[in-house]
């Protein structure tokens, strides 16, 4: 096992890695930009190094920077978190050329499965569905493009190859309006993410965002974890997640969730991933992998009672996954609130300095979060300050319990979404469970009026 472990992030993650380090007897080193030196995990850590200003673009964001403090403090594995480098496979590589492991996948996974033509294409394979559309990057031909879409049938939908976090993207109604949408999402890819190539699906109408969380070894073993509901969304950003999906039969997800196990175990995948699928009409879809925790990780660990940050750590070190598919157990239902520092209706970024901060408590809840009474939130980065989480016997359980835990919550000083969250508990559709990912746009624009 490592004795230390550098943590190449910031924020609520950047706490639950040092965590998850700290209970393992691992050294925990954080590195931090000038914005957050005050940040509580920086304070709690063994080791802390300055790896640049304010901006991401030198900090966070700078492998230089990262590596040459792994090398300072004899760091001998790095955890990038999700967001900033988590999945940029230059970056892996350099980690692992460097002599440090990278706690994730091989720099040849986070390349196949962080391309969404080439991702498409290795699932195809690996028997996992997909999405209908073209077989691969779309060419430059329009009459080749027009007799993709006509196969396809309209409304079809163009994406970016490299693209990701909602952008991208580009719905079209009909033959008239595709070739100008084809070329502007190609100018827009090569420029946000420097590769132009395009793909197109069909675009459909009201599905579910479900996904399916994976852990896989160097041995050659892979499980899944049930799956998570993450279809409260908002411009492709997930506001509310829950685990399991609310009325989707077993049998449907024991049938994907075998088949992305399966996957993982063709690509040679490691550590932790997460397939996500649009699903309608009992039908699931791939649309990409996560090659990296996510965000909403604890209501799987919450339902399965799997650590993933620290089996994330052990997979790195070369060790087996100390459980098999059989002997994963789900129970209950959990529900996570992402807490921005924003106008809960409008959405503006509310940076600042917090007054005061009350989280809640008592059973069932975990509040994950790096926020305190007196903290600045720096304008510089994401809104998300935290999540609240619950677990209950069952989703309406869960439920009272957010609700409960919603009320509780005191804070001053800074505007958050909070407000919008407990509004979202009390909503019939959302009580009853299933909506679709327009819902919540489609409540926020009937709440305007």
């Amino acid at each position: 096992m490592f004795k230390k472990i550098l943590i190449a992030n910031r924020g609520e993650i950047a706490l639950r890695v040092q965590r998850a380090c700290r209970e393992m007897g691992i050294k925990a080193v954080m590195v931090y930009s000038e914005a957050d030196r005050d940040a509580k995990y920086v304070r709690l850590a063994d080791e802390a190094v300055c790896i640049g200003p304010a901006p991401s673009g030198q900090s966070y964001l700078s492998m230089p920077a990262i590596i040459s403090a792994a090398e300072v403090t004899d760091a001998e594995a790095i955890h990038p978190g999700y967001g900033f480098l988590s999945e940029n496979a230059d970056f892996a590589e350099r980690v692992e050329r460097s002599g440090f492991t990278f706690i994730g996948p091989t720099p040849e996974s986070i390349r196949i499965m962080g391309d969404k033509v080439s991702a498409k294409q290795a699932m195809i394979r690996a028997g996992v569905p997909c999405v209908p559309g073209s077989e691969g990057a779309l060419p430059d031909d329009p009459a080749v493009i027009k007799k993709t879409a006509k196969a396809v049938g309209y409304p079809v939908i163009i994406k970016a190859a490299g693209g990701g976090g909602g952008r991208g993207m580009r719905v079209v109604h009909t033959e008239a309006a595709l070739i100008h949408a084809v070329q502007t999402t190609k100018a827009e890819a090569a420029a946000a993410f420097g590769n132009p190539e395009v793909y197109m699906e069909k675009f459909l109408q009201n599905p579910r965002h479900i996904e399916i969380q994976v852990l896989a070894d160097t041995h050659r073993n892979a499980v899944y974890l049930g799956e998570r509901d993450c279809s409260m969304q908002r411009r492709h950003q997930k506001v509310i997640e829950e685990a399991p999906a609310p009325g989707i039969p077993r049998r449907l997800i024991e049938k994907i969730g075998e088949r992305c196990a399966a996957a993982c175990k063709k690509i040679g995948y490691r550590g932790a991933g997460t397939f996500e699928f649009l699903f309608e009409n009992g039908e699931f879809y791939f649309i990409e992998m996560n090659t990296r925790v996510q965000v909403e990780h604890p209501v799987t660990e919450w339902i399965s009672g799997v650590d993933i940050v620290r089996t994330q750590i052990a997979v790195a070190a070369g060790e087996k996954l100390p459980f098999t598919q059989r002997q994963v157990q789900l129970r209950g239902h959990a529900i996570e609130c992402r807490v921005n520092a924003e106008d809960a209706y409008k959405f503006t970024p509310s940076p600042g300095r917090i007054t005061t901060w009350h989280m809640p408590g008592g059973p069932g809840v975990r509040v994950d979060s790096h926020a305190y009474t007196n903290y600045f939130v720096p304008p510089n980065y994401d809104s998300m300050i935290g999540k609240i989480i619950v677990h209950g016997d069952t989703r309406e359980q869960a439920l009272a319990r957010m609700r409960t835990a919603l009320s509780e919550c005191v804070v001053e000083g800074i505007k958050t979404n909070i407000p919008l969250h407990r509004e979202l508990m009390v909503d019939a559709s959302f009580v009853a469970g299933g909506t679709n990912i327009h819902y919540l746009e489609e409540w926020l624009s009937q709440r305007e009026r």
